[in-house]
């Protein structure tokens, strides 16, 4: 079984800056992929930004030059710097972890953080 402990969400101003961090734990010997979606009220959850073991970023053209997505793997937490911070960026954030490989699971699996509110007031 794999926890993933989020912080880092809260409340700031239009232009301000916040720091997401995803910290996983358990048996893991290895995650593909590790980033960020989000979920805005009364929209679908959508992808902010991933990055593979490898370097290989995939990220949302709104968040292109104001976010950056980078991990420790020697860790496995994944972490979201976001600058130039805007009302619309207003959402819960979720991390996402793809293709984690532990102990015990016979396949890669998929998990998802319970979630962490940023409020980005005008």
């Amino acid at each position: 079984q794999v926890q993933l402990v989020e912080s880092g969400g809260g409340l700031v101003q239009a232009g301000g800056s916040l720091r997401l961090s995803c910290s996983a734990s358990g048996s893991i010997l290895s995650i593909n992929e590790m980033g960020w979606y989000r979920q805005a009220p009364g929209k679908q959850r959508e992808l902010v930004a991933t990055r593979t073991s490898g370097g290989r970023i995939n990220g949302a053209d709104s968040v292109k030059g104001r976010f950056t997505v980078s991990r420790d793997n020697a860790k496995n937490t994944v972490y979201l710097q976001m600058n130039g911070l805007k009302p619309e960026d207003t959402a819960v954030y979720y991390c996402n972890l793809n293709g984690v490989r532990t102990t015990t699971d016979t396949y890669p699996m998929v998990y998802w953080g319970k979630g962490t509110l940023v409020t980005v007031s005008s």
